[in-house]
């Protein structure tokens, strides 16, 4: 009896100073998260972030030879800045992380959300990150401007088998700009928020979940950075409905979710986005050491965190 108390008394030791670790490497994540978002800031404040000064200069472009697009543009040009939809997302993540850290779920995805946002938080992905708008401003313009860190929209579509979902195709999926809505059928569609509703009106047909799982061109978003730059609710509610819709399909052997395989058309990414690739999302059924599999993004980034600066 004696034996099995200090057995019982040394487990509680040790997972007790386990758990203590775990929060002082949580707190610190998060002190860490606070300081490079404010270095971010900075760098996208003082023009050190390429794809965010080309974002600026393509929607000014475009807008003067497209007026009626103007609005849209000038909404898109937003996540060159602070006020954008890429940045102000990580800064409500780590709000969410230090103020209600129970709602993202236990200490291991709490540690897994703190090193997804400082990984996120890399100039060098943000970087990468923004090729998305600047790539739907370029297919927008027709071939006047250049696409970035991907292959043209042609290629791109003919390596994939992909659909053409129309202006706005890269951001589909991205809970920044819109959200998928189940019509009274059962089925699926993209909805785009008020301020990008015009993609609605340049796109050639309504895009349906189903049909846009198997026949999505590549983004960076779906393909690269989803891992990062997606909230802990949100990658719960795009799993969820994979699973519904797989439910749906079943039997038919029509669907798999989209990102059970990655698409091509990436070129010229950073490293820190060639890691963001091969790290998988937390799934919330792993073990401590899977939730650490992401601090390879911490090691690099003293060494990449002024890449952007050299001019990346």
């Amino acid at each position: 009896m004696k034996i099995k108390l200090l057995l019982i008394f040394f487990l509680s030791f040790v997972l007790g100073a386990c758990t203590d670790g775990r929060q002082e490497r949580l707190s610190t994540n998060i002190q860490s998260s606070e300081y490079l978002l404010q270095v971010l800031s900075s760098d996208l404040e003082n023009n050190h972030i390429r794809n965010a000064l080309l974002l600026r200069e393509y929607a000014n472009i475009l807008a003067q030879k497209r007026p009626e697009l103007k609005s849209l543009l000038t909404q898109l040009s937003q996540d060159s800045t602070t006020r954008g939809t890429l940045y102000s997302g990580l800064v409500q993540r780590l709000k969410t992380l230090k103020e209600q850290p129970t709602a993202i779920g236990d200490i291991e995805a709490q540690l897994f959300e703190s090193e997804s946002l400082m990984a996120a938080s890399d100039p060098n992905l943000f970087n990468d990150a923004l090729s998305d708008p600047v790539n739907v401003i370029a297919d927008m313009s027709e071939g006047t401007l250049a696409r970035v860190n991907a292959v043209s929209q042609s290629l791109s579509l003919q390596a994939n088998q992909a659909e053409d979902n129309g202006a706005g195709s890269q951001l589909v999926g991205n809970p920044g700009y819109g959200q998928w809505q189940t019509n009274s059928s059962g089925m699926s569609f993209w909805q785009w928020y008020g301020m990008y509703a015009m993609f609605s009106a340049l796109a050639p047909n309504p895009i349906r979940y189903d049909r846009w799982s198997s026949r999505r061109d590549y983004s960076y978003y779906n393909d690269v950075g989803r891992n990062r730059y997606t909230s802990p609710n949100n990658v719960k509610k795009q799993d969820n409905l994979a699973k519904k819709t797989q439910k749906q399909f079943s039997g038919q052997g029509r669907f798999k979710s989209p990102y059970a395989k990655s698409r091509m058309g990436a070129s010229s990414m950073s490293s820190s986005s060639q890691t963001a690739q091969r790290t998988r999302s937390f799934s919330g059924k792993s073990s401590y050491s899977k939730a650490k599999a992401s601090s390879s993004f911490r090691n690099s980034l003293s060494t990449t965190s002024r890449g952007i600066r050299r001019g990346k």
